[in-house]
């Protein structure tokens, strides 16, 4: 395992004639992984809209004028009921996203731990996206039994600044920081096709890989334009960009659960198939993606009947964590109100998307 690369030798990986490249990730991805079987995971939104934050690409921030429809804080029940669904459709993993900049000690927080316990009884996989957690948040997600959670850095250092500006970089560094401060497995990614350059997109791979230990999982998102965000009018990437860059994560990352992430709605059965053999053995289930359209779970069955894929079991890379329930927690609510950074820059797109009245 390497946590050295460099951006010239990522883009070196990148730009390789596309048959070798192919060849040499397969060859990686057989060396770490059994190349027949996908982890399917079930993405749900237990909090949609009405997010602080600026993020480009998201239809759920608050200030831009998008059709997503709005909920307060899932019950338990209801995030059972879901789970349970997903379970029966070959899921293993629920995923949990919550439109937040970051967590706050309270009673909705207390309700996530409870759906976090719930889930992993049910001996599912739990992962959370909640946004920005503090050491003593991320060791009660873990008491609680969370297998892993989500902190994508979105794109490089440089171009992050063209996308956001409510948050730093380093904020989402330091998340990571304190999910591996616990036994919580870290998931963590970014989304191309938002009108950055290769350069960027090695870069956000070298942030990635050289972080010691590599995340255990690496979501690869396609850009999904959504109509009243800053990038509504970038035009979608092409596959065989999306094959490239599940390649060359493949590699610098090698025993790395890489996600096929966003955007699939966009790709051909046979552009899926030429991404799981360039080493891509993850994919989100479900018609939705928080917000955005995802295939039909029947349709990536039938794919993985056609492909002769099996789904990934819970519990094959690591361990089931043990549950503790909330009146024997050692880490308890401790009202933490942290300092996350507020940049400050402007970026003139999100402030034209801010100002465009609804029509």
């Amino acid at each position: 395992m390497r946590h050295d690369w460099t951006r010239e030798e990522i883009m070196e990986i990148y730009n390789t004639p596309l048959m070798e490249l192919l060849y040499r990730a397969a060859t990686v991805h057989r060396e770490h992984h059994d190349p027949n079987t996908v982890q399917v995971s079930t993405l749900l939104s237990i909090k949609t809209g009405g997010c602080p934050e600026d993020c480009g690409y998201c239809p759920q921030a608050a200030r831009y004028h998008t059709d997503i429809e709005g909920n307060d804080l899932m019950t338990v029940q209801h995030v059972k009921a879901q789970a349970l669904r997903a379970k029966a459709s070959g899921s293993s993993r629920v995923c949990m996203g919550a439109a937040w900049r970051n967590v706050k000690d309270g009673p909705e927080f207390d309700q996530v731990l409870e759906m976090v316990r719930t889930i992993n009884k049910l001996d599912m996989e739990v992962c959370c996206t909640l946004g920005m957690v503090t050491e003593n948040q991320a060791k009660r997600l873990a008491e609680a039994g969370l297998y892993a959670y989500n902190h994508n850095l979105d794109t490089s250092e440089d171009y992050y600044k063209d996308v956001i500006s409510t948050r730093a970089y380093q904020d989402r560094l330091d998340t990571i920081s304190n999910v591996r401060k616990t036994n919580v497995t870290v998931c963590s990614g970014g989304i191309i096709g938002m009108g950055e350059n290769l350069d960027d997109r090695a870069g956000m791979l070298v942030a990635l890989a050289t972080l010691d230990p590599q995340p255990e999982s690496v979501p690869i998102n396609a850009l999904v334009a959504v109509e009243g965000t800053p990038m509504e009018d970038i035009e979608p990437i092409s596959i065989w960009e999306m094959i490239r860059m599940v390649a060359t994560t493949r590699i610098v990352m090698p025993k790395t659960q890489v996600r096929l992430s966003a955007g699939r709605t966009e790709m051909s059965r046979e552009g899926q198939a030429m991404c799981f053999f360039a080493g891509a053995n993850s994919i989100f289930a479900g018609d939705k993606l928080l917000t955005t359209p995802n295939p039909d779970v029947n349709e990536d069955m039938d794919m993985f009947k056609l492909l002769g894929l099996t789904p990934q079991k819970a519990f094959v890379k690591k361990a089931q964590p043990e549950t503790v329930e909330a009146e024997d927690s050692a880490y308890q609510d401790m009202g933490e109100k942290p300092k996350w950074t507020r940049p400050g820059h402007t970026i003139e797109r999100n402030q034209l998307a801010k100002m465009k009245s609804k029509e």
